[in-house]
């Protein structure tokens, strides 16, 4: 069980329809709602409105099947692509134009994760303004409580805001839903300015971490939030924010924060940051989208985009997928063979029944009666062929996800894995970024200790020595290629490469570099303009 169940509010928070569709699009009426002024008449009600944009936030953030924030930024990025294979995946082309950088402006992935975030945003907006303005006596809470309750919202807002301008740049803020009808975009950086003094203003009002809040944003996660915002300050403001991202690191680093469990501290292996129990068992998680599929139907779906049509039977569970997302070789080789990431998170070979070792899995497509094994190339091999493009994958092409294992069907938490959005590790890599780059991008010795804290947990003992980084030999280009072995499939690759100036510049598998810097940013979905003519298109895309 969580600690803190969220799921015992869920059908409460449902009734609460707030939005609808995108919050940006805000002229449309709503005739099946429950009017505020006959809703937070008790604490149960308000927790259930508090909890709505987290159960809302899966839907976005998380790889769930939804064309979402966490398919743009994977899929276009280099580790990660969709590709066809034979008669499966090509839908309609979105995943080859992810890929190549080739998107429009009416593309279902860059529209619904508009439509998506900001729905999301307008359900913090709205709990944020309704709990304030209302007495905390009547509410049946208390005004600390109240207090934590909108504070809690606004740095929740300001999340979903730092995500949409990590997308899109240039975008409209709203505060109060419905108000205004049609507004216009924001420069970036005033975007900026405004997600930094929503997190000022409210992060220590926020209660710190503990077993009791798990999911909930808390001064960890507001602490971990504007460390990320600073780290990206010079691609999102044109100003460097090196020493106020290092602040940041420090007060979450010297446990000022909290922790789920425990004294907070980095996890000593590669799997219990990932595990179906890491509610309990992970000292390093700060912020995570909480599942408990003992308590609810929900877990975390990721199974729809990453597991092959006969994955249940490799895991011993209910779920198989789409076989979707694979590694991309280039990708896969940037783990060297004695990495334990490599063979811990990602699943490459022959294939065997859980509960059967002996007994291998079985191709449904191409290999259809042979056994199941993936490799690390992406071409028609059944066919003798080896051109090797998005075009060309088959059933089992490419290294598949296993960082998060939900366990068999039979084990008492099966898939109750939550999904981590802030983990200690990454706060070691941004400080680590970030003294390098004070630095002239050459490594300090602080910056090496930070990234081998974490890098020890991927290497044997006896493989260690040679492994470790040094002052000469964790440079900036390294640091690029270590966070993407370290973060695959956590969702946050386009942003790095953005910062790193590689996104734009640098091939990698069937991808040729476009030179393009307007792709650093998506464009305003096509909807959006042509019911709001206050939007202005970002630079390089048609408005219609």
């Amino acid at each position: 069980m969580k600690k803190y169940n969220i799921f015992s509010y869920l059908l409460v928070a449902f009734a609460l329809l707030l939005t609808g569709g995108s919050c940006t699009d805000l002229d449309e009426k709503l005739y099946s709602k429950i009017g505020s002024d006959n809703y937070y008449n008790n604490k149960d009600e308000v927790i259930s409105a508090i909890l709505r944009p987290y159960t809302h936030a899966r839907a976005w953030i998380a790889p769930t099947q939804q064309n979402s924030y966490w398919r743009l930024n994977e899929y276009a990025a280099d580790q990660i692509a969709w590709t066809t294979k034979g008669r499966h995946g090509y839908d309609g082309g979105d995943w080859i134009r992810l890929h190549y950088h080739t998107w429009h402006i009416r593309e279902s992935t860059i529209t619904n994760s508009w439509n998506l975030m900001y729905s999301g945003m307008g359900y913090c907006s709205d709990a944020a303004n309704n709990i304030a303005k209302r007495d905390a006596a009547q509410m049946g809470i208390t005004q600390q409580e109240k207090d934590e309750f909108v504070a809690e919202m606004k740095v929740l807002r300001a999340y979903h805001y730092l995500k949409l301008m990590d997308l899109f740049g240039n975008i409209p803020v709203v505060t109060e839903v419905g108000t205004p009808v049609s507004p216009s975009n924001m420069p970036r950086a005033e975007v900026f300015k405004f997600i930094e003094t929503e997190l000022l203003e409210n992060i220590d009002n926020l209660p710190l971490l503990s077993s009791k809040n798990v999911g909930r944003a808390t001064r960890a996660a507001g602490y971990a939030m504007l460390a990320e915002l600073y780290l990206n300050a010079e691609v999102w403001t044109g100003s460097a924010r090196w020493d106020d991202c290092i602040k940041a690191c420090d007060y979450i680093m010297q446990n000022k924060a909290g922790s789920q469990i425990g004294t907070l501290g980095l996890d000593s292996d590669l799997i219990t940051t990932f595990s179906n129990t890491n509610t309990t068992s992970s000292k390093e998680n700060l912020f995570v989208l909480t599942y408990d599929y003992q308590s609810s139907p929900n877990k975390c779906g990721w199974n729809g985009d990453f597991y092959h049509f006969a994955q249940k039977y490799i895991y011993g569970g209910l779920s198989n997928g789409n076989n979707g997302a694979v590694v991309i070789p280039s990708a896969y080789d940037k783990f060297a063979d004695n990495d334990l990431r490599k063979s811990q998170w990602m699943l490459i070979g022959p294939q065997f029944y859980f509960d059967d070792p002996t007994k291998p899995v079985l191709g449904t497509e191409e290999y259809s009666g042979q056994q199941l094994t993936f490799v690390n190339y992406i071409y028609r091999a059944s066919e003798g062929k080896t051109q090797s493009t998005m075009y060309d994958g088959e059933e089992n092409s490419g290294a598949r996800f296993n960082k998060y294992k939900p366990g068999p069907s039979s084990d008492p938490h099966y898939w109750s894995n939550d999904w981590v959005l802030y983990r200690l590790t990454e706060i070691n890599y941004f400080k680590a970024e970030a003294l390098m780059r004070k630095n002239g991008g050459n490594a300090t010795q602080e910056a090496v200790d930070l990234i081998n804290a974490c890098r020890i947990r991927a290497f044997s003992d006896a493989d260690w020595n040679s492994n470790k980084y040094t002052t000469s030999t964790l440079t900036l280009d390294e640091l690029i290629e270590e966070r993407g072995r370290e973060f695959i499939f956590e969702g946050k690759r386009r942003t790095d490469l953005i910062r790193f100036g590689k996104f734009t510049s640098t091939a990698w598998w069937d991808h040729t570099p476009t030179d393009n810097k307007n792709v650093e940013i998506f464009p305003i979905p096509y909807n959006q303009l042509s019911t709001n003519v206050n939007l202005i298109q970002n630079p390089g895309y048609a408005s219609e």
